[in-house]
């Protein structure tokens, strides 16, 4: 089993801690391959739309991207971490998102996407553990995950784990314990089923496709369709 950790901070503190100890299942039992951003991640996106347009190996952060995005293929399980800035994911986490702009479905998704399971890792002071889970959320889902679970905390005290209260210390230890020892039960031999939302937004986006294609038979996305055989029978999810 293969598993693909993206940090959205450098930073060991509790988002780390909390991360740890999710995988600690996994541990001795997984192959686990992890990036901490922003060292490993992409600069930010320019908008040279390279990607879109013509090939995603002509962006000038290709080299990190394509590293990663071959992780996040090959991965049975991705984890995803990041503490709330500001209400939202980090900024590095982010240019990281932006950079797979061309794997959303209307776009280019890779098909080992449908079937792949995630889990969103937030922690937050006060608020801003739900948006920024959903910040990542959002691009996970466009790439045609479906199986995805978050698990977010309200610290309500002080971000030193250290400082915060024993109490407060073991629910969310035992909310990550849960989760992990549920995921670790899986059988990753078998894909996620793919939801009917990720199915509806396939279909909606094969029409889109299909007309494109009409008008311009060298458009790159249509290509990409057409070769994969999507717009006709074929699906990238099985069943």
């Amino acid at each position: 089993m293969k598993i693909t950790v993206i940090n959205g901070t450098e930073k060991k503190g509790i988002t780390y801690l909390a991360k740890e100890t999710f995988l600690e299942p996994f541990k001795g039992k997984a192959e686990i391959t992890e990036f901490y951003l922003p060292k490993d991640g992409p600069g930010f996106c320019i908008g040279c739309i390279q990607c879109f347009g013509k090939d995603q190996k002509l962006c000038k952060d290709a080299e990190k991207v394509q590293k990663i995005e071959k992780a996040l293929l090959e991965a049975d399980l991705l984890v995803f971490t990041s503490p709330a800035y500001v209400m939202h994911t980090t900024g590095a986490m982010k240019a990281l998102l932006d950079h797979f702009g061309y794997r959303w479905m209307p776009h280019r998704p890779a098909k080992e996407m449908f079937g792949k399971r995630a889990v969103i890792i937030t922690q937050c002071l006060g608020a801003g553990e739900n948006s920024t889970a959903k910040d990542i959320k959002d691009s996970l889902s466009w790439w045609g995950i479906t199986y995805i679970k978050t698990c977010g905390f309200k610290l309500m005290s002080d971000i030193k784990w250290e400082k915060i209260p024993e109490k407060k210390r073991n629910k969310i230890t035992r909310k990550l314990t849960n989760l992990s020892t549920k995921m670790a039960k899986i059988d990753y031999t078998k894909p996620a089923r793919t939801g009917i939302l990720a199915k509806a937004k396939f279909h909606i986006v094969r029409k889109m496709q299909t007309g494109l294609g009409k008008d311009n038979p060298e458009y790159t996305d249509f290509k990409y369709w057409k070769a994969n055989g999507w717009l006709g029978k074929e699906r990238p999810w099985k069943g």
